[in-house]
């Protein structure tokens, strides 16, 4: 057992991509390892900005000797009469290089062969590993590799350097085009000489001392102790994306946090505004008190341990000044007219060719949302219908300021920012930032009355839009993000407790595209059907999200329910339903009812004829049904689904009694009718909630 030391030298590698080529080259020399049967111990990544590297501790020093049987002609075909080898078997032993004396038989359900059974001698895992390397560094996932100088050689970076070794020994083999050796650099500026490393046990201890933390999970978690211990100093707590930390973790071979601070008089500008800028172009961290509002200090990492930390510190206070003041400039330009103003200039900007500028976008939002809102106020909710539409006129006004127009990922921040400074009331204010809301999968959804209804109604109108002039989403492809405000809307209407008909909304929304010229939408039928088929289709990828089985999913959907509060309620009945003793037999006794009914010639009657139940089996499940038609009548009214399939779980026992004991397809027409008619009534005791014959149980 030995330890062999890997690392590729490299030109600074893409600060965005270190972290996946690190875990991509471990998985695939753990994969070629596996194949190869050669065992290990343990192995560690490497990962810096000039650097990849392996670890591997206790592997075996070469691959496990195995048997090989080879088969060759069937014995009648390989000796004659007198027991003599014949020319096939003699062939069959020269091809191996043996005596025909040293063939066995061989027997199997076929019949008897010769054959021969050799040791297949394991290769020295030294032979084996530079091909697995190189094969793992062209299997990463780089976008685009390069060639550097006259070296056919391709790599994400120019390669410096390569080590290979087995202990203290070097492995020789050329990867990627360079020799394979035992030196490593340090530290571009501290330590930038060739170091030779005694042992391949000494790796990360002798790059410690070289000014190089090369664990990527250690470097990063010294990184996060710093910007904590700095946020505490000034009572602050430092806003840490995990992004963020992962690209700044993969600048720096020797993370040294400082932490520097700017002009409160830019505290006025909108904080987003300035952690966008912050972030995005200085990868600071920015840090904000307790309340979470932003504090005029921000952390910054450098790869340098300098005797003068503070012009460091006054270098960066410097770069960052004239960022933040062109935030500034931005928002104050942007104040000289109110919210309302900058509408105007939507009506010149196109949403879309085919369906009009953002302005006519906004008018549309404003009417589907008021719509919204009176459904909202009949089922008692709290919310005014004029300031809701106010609210969808203003929604789209800040895309035509000055500071959306350089950070584009304000959109709707700016508005609800300039919406108060307008004075405009808090729950218009409010909505502005809310309509974009949820923005992700799992992202929050909007809280206040108004901002549920813009946002319901800007995807809506958007959904209906896009289908209107054919551009559905196909394939991967979904340019307008439809899958994902789709899903926003279902969300929406879901954990919003909101009782509201798709189906409503959808001709709403259909209607907005009219005016006193006439459509902008020529098949509306069309456009209804596809929109609300593709809404449908949501359900599946959203429950499967939360583990919801597939089967489950269908049961629901093949009795179409068109709200997805309704829709949610019944995938939770049907899912405690699933738990039930009884459910597998339920379902199987649904799936042969409907088979049965299916198979029907002629048209089943709606009421059973009580005076035509003969068999005391049939009479028992009629007598059982009634009992369950009295029983979930007032449980349907409450919409409360779990206790109408609890309730119909009674059915079991009386099911399976009528299908033992009583012929359904009876010679007499009369009897097999009525019978037909008492399983229709069962099956749509069930179908009251879901069809539970979709189950798979």
């Amino acid at each position: 057992m030995s330890t062999i030391l890997f690392e590729l030298g490299c030109e600074e590698l893409p600060p965005k991509s270190l972290k996946p080529l690190r875990d991509a080259l471990q998985a695939s020399v753990i994969e070629q390892l596996n194949e190869a049967e050669i065992s290990f111990d343990s192995i560690k990544a490497f990962a810096a900005p000039r650097r990849l590297a392996l670890q591997i501790q206790g592997i075996s020093d070469k691959q496990p000797d195995r048997s090989e049987q080879k088969r060759g002609p069937a014995i009648k075909a390989a000796f004659d009469a007198d027991g003599n080898p014949t020319r096939a078997a003699m062939g069959f032993a020269k091809g191996l290089g043996i005596e025909a004396s040293e063939l066995i038989t061989i027997n199997t359900d076929k019949g008897d062969y010769v054959g021969y059974e050799q040791v297949i001698h394991g290769q020295a895992t030294t032979e084996l590993l530079p091909a697995i390397f190189q094969t793992a560094l062209d299997n990463l996932p780089i976008a685009k590799r390069m060639r550097s100088g006259a070296s056919r050689n391709e790599f994400v970076r120019p390669v410096q350097w390569a080590v290979l070794m087995q202990d203290s020994t070097v492995i020789d083999a050329t990867i990627q085009g360079h020799q394979t050796g035992t030196q490593t650099r340090g530290h571009r500026f501290h330590s930038p000489n060739y170091h030779e490393i005694a042992h391949a046990n000494d790796y990360e201890q002798l790059l410690d001392g070289l000014k190089v933390v090369a664990d990527f999970d250690k470097r990063q978690m010294l990184i996060k102790n710093q910007v904590k211990a700095l946020a505490d100093e000034v009572n602050s707590d430092a806003i840490v994306p995990q992004d963020l930390l992962d690209e700044v973790t993969a600048l720096v071979d020797f993370p040294i946090a400082l932490r520097a601070s700017f002009e409160p008089r830019f505290l006025q500008v909108p904080q987003e505004a300035l952690i966008s800028t912050m972030q995005a172009d200085q990868k600071y961290f920015c840090l904000t008190d307790k309340t979470g509002k932003l504090q005029p200090y921000f952390i910054f990492i450098t790869n340098i341990e300098s005797k003068d930390p503070n012009q460091i510190i006054e270098g960066n206070e410097k770069v960052v000044r004239p960022r933040l003041a062109d935030a500034e400039f931005f928002f104050l330009q942007d104040q000289k007219q109110p919210l309302f103003a900058l509408t105007e200039s939507l009506k010149t900007r196109v949403f879309q060719d085919k369906l009009g500028t953002i302005w006519e976008k906004s008018e549309r939002i404003a009417k589907l949302a008021a719509f919204i809102a009176a459904l909202m106020q009949q089922q008692g909710q709290q919310i005014d219908i004029d300031e809701t539409v106010r609210a969808g006129i203003l929604s789209k006004a800040d895309l035509t300021s000055s500071l959306v127009g350089e950070y584009p990922e304000l959109q709707g921040i700016a508005g609800t920012y300039y919406a108060r400074l307008n004075n405009e009331p808090e729950a218009v204010a409010a909505s502005l930032e809310e309509q974009y809301l949820p923005k992700f999968s799992g992202d929050v959804l909007p809280q206040t009355p108004i901002g549920i209804c813009l946002a319901l109604a800007d995807r809506l109108d958007t959904l209906v839009g896009i289908f209107a002039i054919d551009q559905a989403p196909t394939g991967s492809k979904d340019p307008f993000s439809l899958r994902r405000s789709a899903i926003g809307i279902l969300r929406i209407l879901i954990e919003k407790q909101l009782p509201i008909n798709l189906v409503a909304l959808v001709e709403q929304a259909i209607k907005g595209y009219s005016d006193a010229e006439g459509s902008k939408i020529e098949k509306m039928g069309d456009t209804f059907t596809q929109v609300m088929a593709f809404l449908n289709s949501r359900y599946r990828a959203m429950y499967t999200e939360q583990g919801v089985s597939v089967d489950t999913i269908q049961a629901v959907q093949a009795i179409n329910p068109h709200m997805p509060l309704d829709f949610d309620q019944r995938i939770r009945a049907v899912q405690a339903f699933s738990e039930l003793s009884q459910a597998s037999m339920l379902a199987d006794s649904n799936k042969r009812v409907a088979n049965i009914l299916a198979k029907s010639e002629v048209s089943v009657a709606d009421n059973v004829d009580e005076a035509l139940l003969s068999e005391p089996a049939e009479q028992g499940l009629y007598a059982s049904v009634l009992q369950a038609q009295t029983a979930v009548k007032p449980l349907l009214e409450q919409a409360d689904y779990t206790q109408v399939l609890q309730t119909l779980a009674s059915l079991d026992e009386p099911l399976t009694q009528f299908f033992d004991n009583v012929m359904v397809n009876s010679e007499d027409a009369a009897l097999k009718n009525n019978r037909l008619a008492l399983l229709k009534q069962v099956r749509a005791l069930f179908l009251t909630v879901a069809d539970i014959s979709e189950l798979q149980l």
